[in-house]
């Protein structure tokens, strides 16, 4: 009863940026196989083309969502909120974190990156390090079971499609940024 509470929540802040039809799209979406592939394909190449160091959440997210929309026929949303591992806050508020929602599936491609990080949050480092192992790079769960992980995802905002693509543009130049002159030039159609 519970994981239905926070999915009409969830629903109703996706219809207060995208509106309703878009809410119920989210709510109704079942990930096929086919989606699966293409998810994990592109966040392979995503990861790829970011440099190393960055673990900037916002402009991951943002740049895997307009990816994701690119290749997927799914309702894909840019979700700001709280991040926990059991129960405590990751971020202090005025940080939280950035996620992707694909319908009710959180794909973050951010946790890992900043988990392994140098800079990254001890317990959100500890926690995964014990729960998910080395050399991870994208975790998919459908929300309601990501609490069994250990992990919580609070919703706060859902971006708009014009802070989406804002936040896109800083994607793009960090990976500019990030590469040599010669591999600018094959850069992936993100």
């Amino acid at each position: 009863m519970l994981m239905a509470k926070h999915l009409l929540h969830l629903g109703r802040l996706v219809a207060a940026t995208h509106g309703w039809p878009a809410a119920k799209a989210f709510k109704s979406y079942d990930m096929s196989d086919a989606d699966r592939t293409e998810l994990a394909a592109c966040a392979m190449r995503l990861l790829a083309a970011f440099p190393a160091a960055s673990n900037d959440a916002e402009l991951m997210s943002a740049a895997f969502a307009v990816q994701l929309e690119r290749r997927l026929v799914a309702p894909i949303q840019v979700v700001a909120g709280t991040l926990t591992v059991e129960g405590q806050p990751v971020f202090d508020d005025r940080q939280g974190h950035v996620w992707v929602m694909i319908g009710p599936y959180i794909a973050d491609i951010s946790i890992f990156r900043i988990a392994y990080s140098r800079f990254g949050p001890a317990a959100l480092s500890r926690h995964v390090d014990l729960t998910f192992g080395p050399n991870k790079g994208l975790y998919v769960d459908p929300w309601h079971k990501s609490h069994r992980r250990g992990l919580g995802y609070e919703p706060r905002y859902v971006l708009s499609e014009e802070e989406v693509t804002r936040l896109m543009g800083g994607a793009y130049q960090l990976i500019e940024s990030g590469l040599p002159k010669r591999a600018q030039d094959s850069l992936p159609a993100i």
